[in-house]
């Protein structure tokens, strides 16, 4: 008698791509941090061409040219990636129907995330434009960790591992961070860093906002220490990812109270960027740690009761 497939078997090409993928989608935030931190923003000042009738960027353009055209290079090979995971992930559709769609949405977001480019480049860096391309590379960024963590898992049904307060505290704990995440957006937006000199902010006082941004980062930090202690308490399975969050939230106040009181260096914030789409990835796994497939969860069980009897 045959088992249905639980899709646990992944071809070393669909693991090698998902990986890319989720590289490559980090690494494009970090060149886009650059961008807007070295005042590189309208180096290129046309979209697909970086001037008319140019499609690299021209001498005259100096330096800022080329590190807003290394942004756009970028997008190529996350392209290329995102398109080579739905491919590969179509071949293997009856059996990871999950992966499939998630593979669908994020080349759709990626395919968005270029057009949302073009409108910056044709808007002239609007900072609310430009928090919003921030805003969907991370959420890309966290579809593509999802993606990750899925693939390690067999199909089927799942059913919850954690307690029901454990669950509970975790998704107000995600509400937490996604609320950090979009007023650091805003901050962003009200700070020095526009991405050209000539750029207007949105005309609220920076120095407030980051006061505001940093009250549900502590809130973060100490909701990720609670879950973490708890979960190491319990051993529950989404201990491994609450530590590696916990190291990054840690290290991202750490930064946050050095750029805050050294004047918003730029590197520093290119760093809280990043740090900020890393996070939020982490989180997405443990999320889905708080569930488990169900045929995993009989096995658990059954072991339990093996060592009970011995």
């Amino acid at each position: 008698m045959n088992r249905p497939s639980t899709g646990l078997h992944i071809p070393t090409s669909l693991r090698i791509f998902a990986w890319l993928s989720f590289i490559f989608n980090v690494v494009i935030i970090a060149t886009g941090g650059a961008v807007r931190l070295t005042g590189s923003g309208l180096g290129c000042s046309d979209w697909p061409v970086c001037v008319p009738g140019s499609l690299v960027p021209t001498p005259e353009l100096g330096i800022h040219g080329v590190i807003e055209f290394a942004n756009r290079t970028i997008s190529g090979p996350l392209l290329i990636a995102a398109l080579a995971v739905v491919l590969l992930s179509w071949r293997r559709r009856s059996a990871r129907r999950d992966l499939f769609v998630l593979s669908l949405v994020i080349l759709a977001l990626v395919v968005v995330q270029a057009l949302v480019g073009a409108f910056v480049v044709w808007q002239e860096l609007a900072a609310a434009l430009v928090g919003f391309h921030y805003t969907v590379s991370v959420v890309i960024v966290c579809l593509t960790a999802a993606f990750l963590a899925r693939m390690g898992e067999p199909a089927g049904a799942r059913e919850r591992a954690v307690p029901k307060g454990f669950a509970i505290l975790t998704h107000v704990t995600s509400l937490v961070l996604a609320i950090t995440v979009i007023v650091g957006v805003f901050t962003t937006g009200s700070g020095p860093h526009s991405g050209d000199e000539d750029v207007v902010r949105t005309g609220v006082d920076a120095s407030l906002l980051a006061h505001v941004h940093a009250w549900p980062g502590y809130a973060l930090a100490a909701l990720t220490v609670v879950l973490t202690i708890w979960a190491g308490l319990k051993r529950l399975r989404p201990l491994p990812w609450l530590l590696a969050l916990l190291a990054i939230v840690l290290v991202q106040v750490a930064v946050g109270l050095y750029q805050a009181r050294n004047g918003l260096p730029p590197l520093a914030v290119g760093v809280h960027m990043v740090l900020a789409s890393l996070s939020a990835a982490a989180f997405t796994v443990v999320v889905l740690r708080l569930k488990r497939p169900v045929a995993q969860g009989a096995a658990e069980a059954s072991r339990a009761e093996a060592v009970s009897a011995a």
